[in-house]
């Protein structure tokens, strides 16, 4: 049985049996399949992120070195680790905490991690308040984290302290321990591009510790609308001509305008959550509602003119 763990905002942290574990890939009994198309199981595997090419590479760049390291091994030949912590860098809503519980899942899938639980932290979970706190804390953190993934969001956060706060060691204790349990750990930091910049400057040698750093450009209208296909899909509605013509005139216009608080993903996301209630409220005044009515959102039920009811 697989584990998740997700850290709330209360400090608490979350364990999620994932009851259906994939088995692991066998690079082996794989051959077959591999002949044919060896990363259709990839392919597969992120089919429901909209864009993120660069991500997709990085993941089959990933497997491939698997596969042929075992092919090397059969040879007698050396099989080099691969080290895999991750930097992220993009916007609020571009998926990147998505990705990294999706890589701690791929991961195990492909025998790099041995458990393949997901783990999210923020500051307050590895700065202490007095002196000796912080490395505490932190070392404690990674060790549940081992055998999966620590994703610390807003990782920029830790040095913003200066040369006094305890965040600097925090980044300390995070890249001995990135050396030290590098076989069966991942570290994914993640923020906002500039800030994210900034921070790799705060400890020397902090950006070679991370043989990927991701961009998560922003969507753009196209991809916005597939992400609204895909939410309304997933919740068993569907968005009429309408409301798609009404949703990308929309989007063109704030991406026009540049809005800086425009929140990608997230805020598709809470478009659709308020249609599926303006359209309950509709649909109530009806005395017999067909199907295919419980299914549709109309143009009528994006109520987007009201931006900070659904921002």
């Amino acid at each position: 049985m697989g584990t998740q763990m997700i850290h709330n905002k209360n400090g608490q942290i979350n364990i999620v049996l994932n009851e259906n574990k994939v088995t692991n890939i066998d690079p082996v009994k794989n051959q077959e399949n591999i002949s044919k198309d060896p990363f259709a199981h990839i392919d597969q595997e992120l089919s429901s992120f909209v864009g993120m090419d660069n991500l997709k590479r990085k993941i089959k760049e990933i497997y491939a070195t698997i596969i042929i390291n075992e092919k090397r091994s059969q040879m007698g030949l050396t099989n080099t680790k691969q080290v895999l912590h991750m930097l992220f860098k993009g916007n609020p809503g571009t998926g990147k905490t998505t990705v990294a519980r999706k890589l701690a899942k791929l991961y195990f899938d492909m025998n790099l991690l041995s458990k393949g639980h997901f783990i999210e932290a923020e500051r307050a979970d590895l700065v202490g308040e007095y002196i000796g706190q912080t490395a505490q804390k932190t070392r404690a953190l990674v060790q549940k984290a081992l055998g999966g993934i620590l994703f610390i969001d807003e990782a920029y956060s830790l040095a913003r302290g200066g040369e006094r706060d305890f965040g600097k060691e925090a980044i300390d204790t995070l890249v001995k321990h990135m050396e030290d349990n590098g076989d069966d750990f991942v570290l994914i930091l993640a923020g906002y591009p500039f800030e994210m910049e900034r921070f790799l400057t705060l400890n020397p040698g902090l950006k070679s510790r991370f043989p990927f750093i991701l961009e998560f450009p922003d969507y753009d209208v196209d991809q916005l609308l597939e992400i609204a296909r895909q939410m309304a899909s997933e919740r068993e509605y569907q968005l009429s001509k309408e409301a798609e013509w009404k949703l990308r005139n929309f989007l063109y216009k704030q991406q026009k305008l540049a809005n800086i608080n425009f929140s990608n993903a997230r805020f598709i996301r809470n478009v659709i959550e308020h249609s599926i209630r303006m359209q309950a409220v509709r649909l109530l005044y009806k005395d017999n509602i067909s199907p295919d009515e419980l299914i549709l959102l109309t143009g009528n039920d994006l109520k987007l003119e009201d931006i900070n009811s659904i921002w």
